[in-house]
């Protein structure tokens, strides 16, 4: 019964040693960083994702810019945009980068970007819609009223650097 059991066991030990050997004896493929979204976060709670990088004139405080947008509820839920959805024309916004016409955080978000960028932002109420002459605002009724509605929580924009004039 001895001899039976010892050779069990060293027939055991030896594929299990050859096993771990040939583990370890392989070649270990490099590991690739995964593509990944990051988001710069500003001092003032802003968040901003780089989609697009442009390739024109990059936008400084007090330039006058054209761009268009896209703001939604951070829920997801629209709110405004200047394309319209069905037939694609857009009526870009075109302003003063300075914080009297225009809402502080969306000002953050296009200061630093290349004409012909594109990024999304989460805007926090603190740097959003703080007063109602702010700009971008819609001029229609029903857009205005659901913008300024949802003006005390975060709001996400979708923007595109069209020119820096």
């Amino acid at each position: 019964m001895e001899p039976r059991r010892s050779i069990l066991h060293l027939i055991g030990v030896n594929l299990i040693f050859r096993n771990v050997c040939a583990v370890l004896a392989a070649p270990v493929q490099e590991m690739q960083e995964p593509e990944v979204i990051r988001t710069l976060k500003l001092g003032n709670g802003v968040r901003i994702q780089d989609i697009l990088e442009g390739e024109g004139k990059e936008a400084q405080e007090g330039d006058v810019v054209e761009f268009n947008y896209v703001c939604r509820r951070s829920n997801g839920y629209f709110v405004h945009s200047t394309v319209d959805q069905f037939s694609g024309e857009s009526a870009p916004v075109v302003i003063s980068l300075d914080d009297r016409q225009m809402i502080k955080g969306l000002k953050d978000v296009l200061i630093g970007m290349k004409a012909g960028g594109k990024r999304r932002a989460l805007v926090p109420p603190s740097v959003g819609y703080i007063s109602e002459n702010l700009q971008p605002i819609p001029e229609e009724f029903g857009p205005r009223r659901s913008l300024l509605s949802h003006a005390k929580e975060p709001l996400v924009f979708e923007v595109q650097l069209l020119k820096v004039l």
